[in-house]
């Protein structure tokens, strides 16, 4: 069938038609049209040619087109699309025909007196080509193409700024255990591992839940949801309560165990409103109707606090807490239970404890106040031995030591005289002996690691560099880290540890100076330093990221 013998309005009524049952522009329409148009007459006339197609937006006339460009000689690729301006020249006048006409800049030329140029674009009209069955077929498949993407990217302007949102849906079919939700203009979708795991929905059921992500995709859902995720139920309880929603009550943290328990810790900026009673609600009217929607969830309603013991304290509830060590190194907080509260404190699997760590993002190691005493009175006992080992005192003298505070011998080397005078018995004689002592083992210890590590095939460049003791060289050297550029190659966490995760598992990785309490924001100072030294890394390229930091903060005062 030819454009030219169907009646033209059809194009523009079907565009119409396409358009308002997938919500898109009609142009979006008619521009697939136009390529499918353009692709069969390619398909008639030559795949090289370069064939347009432009469809009046009023009339639905389909004008065919071929276009062709001025290039230099050199340039010149495609014989059909293409010419030289000698080519050209010929061409190059003012067309009888009305639909033939050249192009400068996207400007019609009327003036032809320079002659044809590089860049100059003469358009000639074509006669309409007849769709065939496989033409049709073809142009059928470019249209739906094409209005298919332009449904995607509407969709997916429409949901963007969603994420991180509540969003109803009805359950539209199941594929493999995951959930196609229908969300209005749009599916979504909701993965195995993001329902709560008693879960099961059957066709048209109405589901509710938390937006984590929309992102472009090829194929399939753009839309991911979550009923897993710990912001769902913070979000459902900024639903419930109206002073989370105003910012009275604010949300600090939510650690869950999808369906089966949760902690979720909130703070009050008004001293005349408790957080936890207005969460809660009358009898409870407020908290149950979000354990209803998790599936009988049960949820710790926890006071925040600023500070790490009392807040951990309350994230452990329902078990008391005897005392709490923590180690703001290391990240870690010991608890201290009675021994009728150790299983209460860790819970069915582990679940207390494993929450309340989520809550605080704290590491938490639970012992009886049994344990703690037996630990406390090995670590006691081992710093006494030391002391009278390398001190060569009775063990009176070092248990008075470790009892005042004392855990290493630099400590009693290099501490202020003033504190070791404080210590009852202690006169001025025996502290300035004590810190000599101290201060010749420390050497003779630090002369024999030196002598290790050279025999080891340390290097003096590494064993100058500025930084590292004499143990630490000796530790590298062990490992086969002999020189400066070794260690310049290492990375943070080869020296001061880390973690990494296995099938889920995190499993500690030793670092080399990790027992000499080497941080990672220290070894990466070093390893940096090392590369500057060695000219690996230009100093000048580090100064204008801190320089731009400096700024900032002072645009931010």
């Amino acid at each position: 069938m030819a454009i030219t013998s169907a009646n033209q309005l059809e194009l523009l009524q079907t565009a119409e038609a396409v358009a308002r049952e997938k919500m898109i522009d009609p142009d979006l329409v008619i521009e697939a049209m136009e390529d499918s148009l353009a692709r069969a007459a390619k398909s008639r006339y030559g795949a090289e040619m370069d064939i347009r197609v432009v469809i009046d937006r009023k009339t639905g006339n389909a004008t065919f087109t071929r276009v062709r460009t001025v290039v230099p000689e050199e340039e010149l690729e495609n014989y059909q699309a293409q010419f030289t301006a000698e080519q050209a020249r010929p061409y190059f006048e003012a067309q009888k025909n009305p639909g033939n006409f050249w192009t400068r800049e996207d400007a019609r030329l009327t003036e032809f007196d320079g002659g044809p140029q590089p860049g100059d674009v003469f358009q000639e009209t074509v006669p309409p080509v007849e769709l065939g069955r496989i033409a049709a077929q073809s142009a059928k498949q470019v249209i739906l193409q094409k209005v298919r993407e332009a449904e995607r990217d509407r969709q997916y302007e429409e949901f963007k700024d969603r994420t991180g949102t509540i969003i109803n849906g009805i359950v539209k079919r199941e594929e493999y255990g995951n959930i196609i939700v229908d969300v209005g203009r749009g599916e979504a979708i909701l993965r195995r591992n993001e329902k709560i795991g008693r879960e099961s929905y059957r066709l048209n059921d109405r589901i509710r839940a938390y937006v984590k992500d929309v992102r472009r995709e090829a194929r399939g859902p753009q839309i991911f949801l979550s009923r897993t995720d710990p912001q769902f139920m913070a979000e459902l309880f900024k639903m419930e309560v109206p002073e989370i929603y105003d910012g009275v009550i604010e949300i600090k943290a939510v650690a869950r165990d999808p369906g089966s328990r949760a902690k979720i810790a909130v703070i009050s900026y008004d001293n005349s409103i408790d957080p936890v009673g207005a969460c809660v609600g009358m009898r409870g009217s407020r908290v149950q109707a979000v354990v209803g929607e998790l599936q009988g969830e049960k949820i710790d309603i926890i006071p925040w606090s600023e500070d790490q013991a009392t807040f951990l304290v309350n994230a452990l509830q329902p078990a008391e807490v005897a005392k709490v060590v923590i180690d703001e190194d290391a990240t870690r907080i010991e608890v201290v239970v009675p021994e009728e509260q150790l299983s209460l404190a860790i819970g069915r699997r582990g679940q207390n404890v494993r929450l309340a760590s989520q809550l605080t993002g704290m590491d938490i190691d639970i012992l009886t106040e049994e344990e703690e005493s037996k630990r406390r009175q090995a670590e006691f006992n081992a710093r006494t031995q030391l002391f009278m080992d390398t001190l060569d005192l009775d063990e009176f003298f070092a248990q008075l030591l470790v009892a005042e505070g004392f855990t290493n011998l630099e400590e009693v080397a290099y501490v202020d005289l003033d504190e070791l005078l404080s210590i009852d018995g202690v006169d001025e004689g025996t502290a300035e002996e004590l810190q000599a002592r101290a201060r010749d083992h420390i050497e003779a210890a630090a002369r024999k690691a030196l002598e290790n590590a050279r025999e080891l095939g340390a290097e003096d460049s590494l064993i100058e560099f500025d930084g590292l003791t004499a143990q630490m060289v000796e530790a590298l050297a062990k490992d086969g880290v002999k020189t400066l550029e070794d260690f310049a190659t290492c990375a943070d966490w080869e020296l001061a540890g880390g973690w990494t995760t296995n099938n889920g598992q995190r499993v500690k990785d030793d670092g080399i100076l990790e027992p000499f309490g080497i941080s990672l924001e220290q070894a990466q100072d070093m390893v940096m330093t090392a590369r500057v030294m060695l000219g690996w890394v230009d100093p000048d390229e580090l100064h204008p990221a801190a320089e731009a930091e400096g700024d900032t903060e002072e645009a931010g005062v």
